[in-house]
């Protein structure tokens, strides 16, 4: 019971939070270990609540016209082919590297955020071809990320479409969201398949996570820009504080 108790209100935060901006994994997940469910575990489980969660939102943001099923497409296909390349990385280099390297990338990023008066609001278009070329690319580097390192794989993906692909913050968040439920369903078959998922605890927090993506989509329905921007600045900071406590552990 007190797993569920700590588990489900923090997987409401965090599915709020993804919802608008991505980074919720930066609070699902140690919250599952925090209950004291093994990483492993918790890591699997996640996916499940996570899917539930994604599942909801993707269908929101594609009922609200926010998914171009063409653009979208590509850049799943790029996710999914930059995800295997970055786990075989992570065999390879030590990821004590990466934490130092994100250490300087992390307040680089929050600076642009500020500095950036609106997101996802850029007078300057580009055409399709030029869109969905930066897109696609956007998509394979963080979907190397994703499988080297993993947190905070919505918030780089959102700044990278609507800083470098010049979309606009709603087309973003879709095409993010088409992304993320895809490698979440990849990654669940096979947490499924070693019998890694901790099933009645991760359907209770799923559907607290689906709540929390409910109305953090209607959030972003309603304010746009005017709450992604904050929502991304408290994922990067929790996201350093993140590193630099396993820096020191």
């Amino acid at each position: 019971m007190l797993q569920f108790l700590i588990v489900c209100p923090l997987l409401f935060l965090a599915g709020f939070i993804d919802a608008i901006g991505g980074g919720g994994g930066l609070i699902s997940i140690p919250a599952y270990i925090l209950s004291g469910v093994p990483v492993h575990n918790a890591i699997a489980t996640n996916k499940l609540s996570s899917c539930m969660g994604t599942g909801l939102t993707t269908w929101q943001y594609w009922v609200n016209g926010y998914i171009q099923p063409k653009l979208a497409l590509l850049c799943v296909a790029a996710a999914l082919i930059g995800s295997p390349i970055g786990a075989e990385i992570a065999l390879r280099i030590d990821a004590d590297i990466f934490k130092l390297l994100m250490l300087v990338i992390l307040p680089v990023t929050a600076f642009y955020v500020l500095k950036k008066k609106e997101i996802g609001e850029e007078a300057e278009k580009l055409s399709f071809k030029k869109t969905a070329a930066i897109s696609v690319a956007a998509a394979l580097i963080v979907g190397m990320y994703d499988g080297f390192y993993g947190p905070g794989t919505g918030t780089f993906l959102m700044l990278l479409l609507t800083g470098a692909a010049k979309l606009d913050i709603y087309t973003a968040a879709g095409t993010t969201k088409a992304i993320n439920l895809t490698t979440n369903i990849g990654s669940l078959v096979i947490y499924l398949l070693n019998g890694k998922v901790l099933f009645l605890l991760g359907l209770a927090a799923g559907v607290f996570n689906m709540a929390g993506n409910f109305l953090g989509a209607r959030f972003f329905r309603d304010k746009g820009s005017d709450i992604v921007r904050p929502i991304i600045l408290v994922v990067l900071v929790i996201f350093f504080i993140k590193i630099m406590i396993e820096m020191v552990g």
